[in-house]
């Protein structure tokens, strides 16, 4: 199981490390869930005073089903933190999605740690007719992901109930993750599944330059430090980081008795 950098501050982390440990993954409820066209008209407000246009109509009215999908599930599950439509809008929906702006993809993706979905969901709903493998070890969170794909009608979205480690095989050009791992982790995680040329996109906070520092020590002999871009939420004060490693060497894999 893959362990958890505590000391990297990302804005990715689901749980208040600061506060009393009576509080940690407390269960909240959404005090209200929007009708489908509301939230759709809502979002499409959101988006516009953010000046986020990556999506068109179809994919938005999609983006909110997702929105009452998650909603309508975190009654009885803790899947997020977030529970008011806008902060859904803009901490996950845009952040997910805002990548695209920066980066081409490589595909296929697997998204590592998805949790509910992100930024796996929102980017298959932009981009449908690559293939996006969704990773996640927690069987709630794998049934929901299935859920969603069924309701959305989501193409070429393989979903796989496991945690990611050096043994997992299936090829992939690319790999993406908002989770807390330290990238260190993640690479050796995703070492033999990761085809020569293949790229790991970290979405991070502003505080990781020791997690970089680290993995190009550990794993320079593989991965090269290919972008680093630092970036901001429109019209938020939400700092981010873009890290993206390519893999030019592969690992021999050991003989397993």
């Amino acid at each position: 199981m893959a362990h958890k950098n505590k000391s990297n501050e990302s804005p990715y982390k689901t749980r208040n490390r600061t506060g009393p440990r009576t509080h940690f993954g407390k269960h909240k409820k959404p005090e209200v869930i929007y009708e489908l066209n509301e939230a759709n008209d809502r979002l499409a407000d959101i988006f516009h005073n953010h000046d986020f246009k990556l999506v068109n109509h179809a994919q938005r009215m999609k983006l909110a089903q997702f929105y009452r999908l998650l909603m309508q599930s975190q009654t009885k599950e803790n899947f997020t933190r977030l529970l008011k439509l806008r902060d859904i809008a803009i901490k996950h929906f845009i952040d997910s999605l805002l990548i695209l702006d920066h980066i081409n993809l490589q595909f296929p993706l697997l998204d590592v740690g998805t949790g509910p979905g992100f930024p796996g969901i929102p980017l298959k709903i932009v981009i449908p007719d690559q293939k996006i493998i969704l990773a996640e070890g927690v069987q709630k969170r794998v049934e929901f992901l299935k859920l969603v794909r069924s309701e959305l009608d989501l193409p070429k979205l393989e979903i796989i109930g496991r945690n990611i480690n050096s043994e997992f095989l299936y090829p992939v050009q690319g790999v993406i993750t908002r989770a807390v791992e330290d990238i260190s982790n993640t690479l050796g995680n995703v070492i033999n599944c990761l085809e020569l040329s293949g790229k790991v996109y970290f979405m991070k906070g502003p505080g990781v330059d020791p997690e970089i520092h680290k993995a190009i020590e550990a794993w320079g002999e593989y991965y090269s430090l290919d972008r680093d871009i630092t970036y901001s939420l429109p019209k938020t004060p939400h700092q981010r980081r873009l890290v993206v490693f390519e893999k030019f060497k592969h690992r021999e894999i050991e003989d397993q008795e």
